[in-house]
């Protein structure tokens, strides 16, 4: 049996992948943004513990790093959690845009925080190929605000996060999946992939005890590993990210 924290777990794909991990045995640590997103989660999964904090703020992603390792070590993180479709630059409370704060800098600060687990999976998307990944202005304050760039960006970034951990430290397995297009609450019910194989890739990365799914630094859709734009895989540029990321966490990646 595998503790996995999910992060974004109150909806969507994080609620499907925590329902199918509890089913196969597995302990699950939840996530909401707040208490509202807390209850509702209880009523859905009302056995789990729930940990809860604001992901765009810095301060309440260190709280949600503190919860998980006072709970204990999970055996796997799943970084879920992330916005969509912004239709205009939103700032937060720490000044930064809220897609790089919530899809990209969330995720590196719990890497950075919690106790670290075997496995680490971060959801990214397809859109990545069109990303230009530009970190001299990640938080868009000189370019034109384009949702769907912004976006793109932010799942190159975590793919560059899964692969640069990889690298840094071999004895985890840190993967990006595309779960696809699915018909969740932020894709929308036109959506035409299956929510199912959107879900199952990442449940089966954090707990699946076959060879396959004992691998690190690859890129995931529907269980099969496939290419990721060059970019992603260039040590520098992974460095510079966690660089960047902590120069405005204050906290390093080991």
């Amino acid at each position: 049996m595998a503790r996995i924290f999910i992060t974004g777990s109150s909806t969507g794909l994080g609620l499907l992948a925590a329902q199918r991990l509890l089913t196969q045995g597995h302990e699950v640590l939840a996530h909401a943004r707040n208490e509202q997103r807390a209850a509702d989660l209880h009523k859905a999964l009302p056995e789990v513990p729930i940990v809860i904090g604001d992901l765009s703020l810095i301060e309440e992603t260190r709280s949600v790093a503190e919860q998980v390792n006072t709970l204990g070590r999970p055996d796997a993180v799943i970084h879920n959690a992330a916005v969509y479709q912004v239709p205009h630059r939103i700032e937060t409370g720490d000044g930064l845009c809220l897609t790089f704060a919530v899809n990209v800098l969330a995720p590196y600060l719990l890497t950075a925080l919690i106790k670290r687990p075997d496995r680490l999976v971060y959801l990214t998307s397809g859109m990545q190929s069109g990303a230009r990944a530009k970190l001299d202005d990640a938080q868009w304050t000189r370019r034109r605000w384009d949702w769907m760039q912004a976006y793109s960006e932010s799942k190159l970034f975590d793919t560059m996060l899964a692969f640069g951990v990889a690298r840094r430290w071999p004895q985890v397995h840190a993967n990006s999946v595309n779960p696809g297009w699915v018909p969740t609450r932020m894709g929308g019910a036109g959506a035409p992939d299956d929510l199912e194989l959107g879900m199952q890739t990442q449940a089966w990365l954090a707990a699946g005890d076959d060879r396959e799914a004992a691998v690190t630094g690859q890129y995931f859709f529907h269980q099969r590993s496939s290419p990721v734009p060059e970019l992603a895989r260039r040590p520098g540029d992974q460095d510079a990210l966690f660089e960047y990321c902590a120069e405005l966490t204050g906290q390093p990646l080991a």
